[in-house]
């Protein structure tokens, strides 16, 4: 293969911090895995991380915003998403109790997703959801 081929084609996205935006990076993600199985499941993770970053982060202050970015191979869809920073601790999965209110949507990504990523970036957080498009036996069942 020479060097600069890829089969990995990569999508990015900047969205300002508002709330609408949220439903814009839904539409993105679904127009761009149109007939993909993992659609559905790509578009929750997408919505889930991008609200984090408008409520949780300076993303959803003032001039904030988030970027997105989706990634499909042959093998995994990866969705990413990076804050604004501020919040001043990383994105962390939890279990929560079910009646929690608020805390639960990376445990939620993190059933969804077959593998979570929290990286540091630029003062903020990348939050990276993998979805295996051929799990390993055991793995996720969706």
């Amino acid at each position: 293969m020479h060097e600069y081929t890829s089969t990995a084609r990569v999508w990015g996205l900047t969205c300002p911090g508002f709330p609408e935006e949220v439903s814009r990076a839904r539409r993105w993600t679904r127009d761009i895995l149109r007939g993909s199985p993992w659609a559905e499941d790509a578009e929750l993770i997408v919505s889930e991380l991008s609200a984090n970053a408008i409520l949780h982060t300076a993303s959803g202050l003032g001039s904030g915003s988030f970027h997105l970015a989706l990634a499909v191979s042959a093998q995994a869809i990866a969705l990413s998403v990076t804050d604004g920073g501020g919040a001043g601790t990383a994105p962390k999965v939890e279990r929560q109790d079910q009646d929690a209110e608020h805390g639960r949507g990376l445990g939620m990504v993190s059933v969804i997703a077959h593998r979570v990523v929290v990286h540091e970036s630029d003062g903020g957080h990348t939050v990276t959801a993998e979805l295996f498009t051929d799990p390993p036996a055991g793995g996720h069942p969706c």
